[in-house]
């Protein structure tokens, strides 16, 4: 009798996000770890590394399109930003690193894929004194991504509102891209005992802030809102793209405030984000968002955004 074959583990896609695989799946391929290729079910840090015991890191998330990397130079600006702001210093240039990006990618027969580079303080003694680390590690993913199902970006997204709060902005700014996702994966949590796959948090003051991996966005009479980095939002580069490109199809675009009540009340709603791109939201705690369709300005920022990407994806 034959030898039963394993199964070749994929990338989880976010319809999967509520059921997870009995058995965590490593994709296979190779990761770049400081500077060499290693199998990925060989790559490993240190159990005493920083990163791992404290969060003490920063990452990004990045797409690439067609063999080119989706603003590689955006992503890396903020990285280096992240990590001046807490005191941890780039052990590669970004040209260094941008280089990395590509070899990892194209080493693992990818054109279009997710990279996750991740920097951490490296390995120290036990103890949160961050300078025992004597050296930070980064090391890169690269992997298959699958976007949401199709029939979400055409019938929309539920969404609820999470009780668990973003971090309070003068405990974490939320411009840092750190490894401290614990209250971002707490609402998750949320989210899937509620039967979707995303959740609105809100700060400290009850304004809206973002969703839990994705930058959110309202329209109102025809206005593009976003909230505010000091609201708890990241500056998502894929929602910075789709603001400029509302702006080009003359669309008005604003950052203001919002509360829950201008969720409820929205037209049109919509989430940006490294894997999701853009993709409306229809259903909030229960409540439709204007007609409870996918709506124009969502289709139409939606569409201009593949337009580009089918152009060649920007790197800069």
């Amino acid at each position: 009798m034959p030898a039963p074959q394993t199964p070749t583990p994929t990338a989880p896609s976010a319809a999967d996000a509520a059921h997870p695989p009995e058995q965590p799946l490593i994709p296979p391929g190779q990761v770049w770890i400081n500077g060499k290729l290693v199998d990925s079910t060989e790559a490993a840090i240190s159990v005493f590394d920083h990163g791992l015991l404290y969060g003490d890191g920063v990452f990004e998330g990045i797409r690439a399109y067609q063999g080119r990397v989706f603003k590689l130079g955006a992503h890396l600006k903020r990285l280096e930003e992240s990590a001046r702001a807490i005191r941890l210093d780039l052990p590669y240039t970004l040209d260094q690193l941008a280089a990395a990006c590509r070899q990892t990618l194209e080493v693992n027969g990818l054109h279009d894929g997710y990279i996750r580079l991740v920097l951490t303080r490296g390995a120290g003694a036990l103890g949160i004194h961050p300078f025992t680390c004597r050296c930070a590690s980064a090391f890169i993913i690269a992997t298959e991504v699958r976007l949401y199902p199709q029939a979400l970006y055409d019938n929309g997204l539920a969404i609820i509102t999470a009780s668990t709060i973003r971090n309070h902005p003068a405990a974490l700014s939320p411009r840092i891209k750190s490894l401290n996702y614990l209250n971002n994966i707490l609402a998750k949590i949320e989210a899937i005992d509620a039967g979707v796959l995303e959740a609105v948090m809100l700060n400290h003051q009850g304004y809206v802030a973002e969703c839990t991996a994705d930058n959110l966005l309202l329209v109102k009479d025809g206005v593009v809102t976003t909230p505010p980095t000091h609201a708890g939002a990241l500056e998502g580069v894929t929602a910075t793209t789709v603001l400029a490109l509302a702006k080009d199809l003359g669309i008005p675009t604003a950052r203001q405030d919002l509360t829950r009540h201008d969720l409820y009340t929205a037209d049109e709603m919509f989430l940006t984000g490294t894997a999701a791109e853009v993709i409306g939201v229809t259903e909030i705690d229960k409540r439709p968002v204007g007609d409870g369709q996918v709506g124009p300005i969502t289709k139409r920022l939606l569409s201009a955004f593949r337009d580009m990407i089918a152009q060649g994806a920007p790197e800069d």
